[in-house]
């Protein structure tokens, strides 16, 4: 059985844009819930948004959870790469299509420099697709590095990219 310390929050992003969409990030939060050590604790709603970086494929679908973990900020980032790959996600293009991208966005108000992991996620405060679900279900949290809360981070004009809110996802999780 493993060892773990006391439960942390984290606020991770989810998305995909390949085929069937709303299945793969229902997939990807069940796979956290099931894991063991992550907890789901909020769900935002389902967001379309347009790509990020390489702009040239179909629209994201992405969405925000607040997970509980008694994982450090590396064994959650092996969890989330094993998550990933076993629902589909394998090498690809930068910014391309993917099947399932899962992002370690707030690890409680920890700021964390290592070559695997950078938390807070360093481009995250420029992703309204990010920033809108994210806003959704955690607004008040502080983020660590600009002192700014989620919320005023998502008004920002240099969170870029179109945002739709589609749906409410399917709550997995418990709150």
């Amino acid at each position: 059985m493993m060892q773990y310390g006391k439960p942390h929050s984290v606020w991770l992003s989810l998305g995909t844009n390949m085929a069937q969409r709303e299945e793969h990030l229902r997939n990807a939060v069940k796979a956290l819930d099931e894991y063991d050590g992550i907890r789901i604790r909020k769900e935002s709603d389902w967001f379309d948004t347009e790509p990020w970086g390489l702009v040239d494929q179909p629209a994201f679908l992405n969405m925000a959870v607040e997970i509980e973990t008694e994982l450090n900020p590396l064994e959650l980032l092996n969890a989330v790469k094993s998550i990933e790959r076993m629902l589909g996600r394998g090498p690809g293009t930068h910014w391309g299509p993917r099947v399932i991208d899962i992002d370690i966005v707030l690890y409680e108000d920890r700021i964390l420099e290592t070559p695997e992991l950078t938390v807070p996620h360093k481009q995250f405060r420029k992703r309204a697709f990010v920033l809108e679900p994210l806003a959704q279900i955690a607004g008040d949290i502080i983020d660590p590095v600009t002192h700014a809360t989620i919320a005023e981070l998502a008004a920002r004009p240099e969170a870029a990219g179109k945002v739709r809110r589609i749906a409410p996802s399917q709550h997995i999780g418990t709150d």
